[in-house]
């Protein structure tokens, strides 16, 4: 009998744990696990978010879980991790979505706001991480996510701790594929290139005798695609590696970018 390879892509039944996923990337990503069948658990740091999380998620039908934790508290994760197995179930999905980005030159940046940048977005995977492995392996496998970046691979003027963090993260990325595969995980990195988001629109706004802003031009310039990503873009990759058809998929990371990194760009005319 011919297999229904639809079957391979659904989520029905899986709990998924998008990190920080109050808005933007992570609120996408994780209204796309509900719509392909995933209970939907985040986190944020207060109430308040978590709040505004449940009514955004409520809006578009979907029940979704909430608890407040800070991904760099260890302590504070753990006991996140255990509330979820009680009152949800062991998470088969783990999306570490969570980050910061501070734009400071490198001279400028002190060591605190360096370690605030590697704490959240390379610390903070780690600690999750470890902390749903253990129940993954008991369930005989699940799936880890790691939202990396093109500055896992580029370095860029003012974001020196960022891309030091995102660098980590695929390689963090490799070794818990290298460490766990045994047990039937899969960890996988998602490298947005440059996306289109409420905190990117001014940006991309025209200026006034209607020309692009310079960013724009030189996004727009540097991809490919000839423009800039969208949310939607990065539903099907996620879901791709959340899924049963990422089960030989290990280690990876899946740069959806519009090809900036395939590009050297165009030659001056």
């Amino acid at each position: 009998m011919t297999k229904n390879i639809t079957e391979s892509f659904s989520l029905e039944g899986k709990i998924a744990l998008i990190t920080g996923a109050t808005y933007g990337i992570g609120f996408a990503l994780a209204t796309a696990y509900a719509a392909a069948g995933a209970k939907i658990i985040f986190n944020d740091r207060n109430q308040e978010s978590i709040d505004k999380g449940l009514a955004a998620y409520g809006k578009l039908g979907i029940e979704a879980h909430g608890y407040i934790c800070d991904v760099t508290d260890e302590v504070a994760v753990n006991s996140m991790v255990s509330r979820i197995e009680k009152e949800v179930g062991t998470i088969d999905i783990l999306v570490n979505n969570a980050g910061i980005i501070k734009r400071i030159p490198m001279v400028d940046m002190s060591a605190d706001e360096f370690r605030q940048v590697i704490d959240v977005d390379l610390n903070g995977p780690f600690i999750v991480s470890k902390s749903v492995i253990p129940g993954m392996i008991k369930k005989g496998g699940g799936k880890i996510i790691n939202i990396c970046s093109m500055m896992s691979e580029l370095g860029r003027e003012t974001v020196s701790a960022y891309a030091a963090a995102k660098g980590g993260l695929k390689m963090l990325t490799r070794n818990i594929a290298s460490e766990y595969g045994k047990y039937n995980i899969q960890c996988n990195g998602i490298g947005p290139g440059y996306i289109a988001t409420p905190q990117t629109a001014l940006l991309r706004e025209r200026q006034e005798d209607g020309a692009r802003h310079p960013f724009d031009s030189f996004i727009v310039a540097k991809t490919p695609a000839e423009r800039w990503g969208e949310v939607e873009d990065l539903e099907g990759p996620a879901i791709f590696l959340a899924s049963k058809a990422s089960d030989f998929v290990n280690g990876h990371i899946l740069y959806v970018d519009g090809g900036i990194l395939a590009y050297i760009g165009k030659q001056p005319e």
